[in-house]
């Protein structure tokens, strides 16, 4: 059993999710929305349409809170994160004049983090990916069985992906959710419950 747990815990590829602050975000926004409604469904103290109407509600708050951090707050902060630790953090360092941005780094890092035959074998197969800024950056993906990572792009980055996460979804996303959640309502013919209760809506 423990040797299971083991095995489960030190997957690279969950490991990988839980590195990254943006996948941890939106795997507990997914979960969210679709853990709090459907307990919402299943409590008997509260009348059939009263459910329906908190659990849609539910929904659609972590529906939108999920798509405006998707939309905004990840590609924003994540290019404003390395730009602001570009030029002013780690000002006149090697490894950020080799990426045009956070985008390519991260294209980068991923093949990185691949073993020597899986990192060939993708750059043979994906010719979108063969071309950097930094001519040399394929060279040491193609020729390095460790290529290096440049760990302190990734930590601002992630620095900027926590800060964006603290903004976007205690300030930004309760704010849109309010304006757009009860028209879509009102569209649904669920504008009344009967006995509507209060739930709490916080991510």
């Amino acid at each position: 059993m423990i040797t299971a747990i083991s095995k489960v815990i030190t997957n690279p590829y969950l490991v990988n999710i839980a590195q990254s602050s943006d996948a941890s975000v939106t795997t507990k926004t997914c979960v969210n929305a679709v853990g709090r409604p459907g307990f919402i469904l299943i409590d008997n103290n509260i009348d059939l349409e009263t459910k329906k109407f908190a659990a849609t509600k539910e929904f659609l708050y972590q529906a939108t809170s999920l798509a405006v951090y998707m939309a905004l707050i990840v590609p924003i902060f994540k290019s404003g994160a390395f730009n602001v630790a570009k030029k002013y953090i780690y000002k006149g360092e090697e490894g950020f004049s080799k990426f045009k941005g956070a985008k390519e780094y991260l294209a980068y890092r991923k093949l990185a983090e691949k073993t020597h035959n899986n990192r060939i074998q993708t750059l043979g197969k994906d010719h979108s990916i063969n071309k950097f800024k930094h001519d040399g950056l394929r060279e040491d993906l193609i020729n390095e069985a460790k290529p290096e990572k440049y760990n302190s792009i990734k930590g601002a980055i992630e620095v900027g992906n926590i800060i964006g996460s603290i903004c976007g979804l205690s300030i930004l996303a309760p704010n849109v959710s309010q304006a757009l959640i009860r028209p879509v309502l009102k569209a649904l013919g669920m504008d009344k419950a009967s006995k509507e209760q209060k739930i709490d809506t916080k991510a």
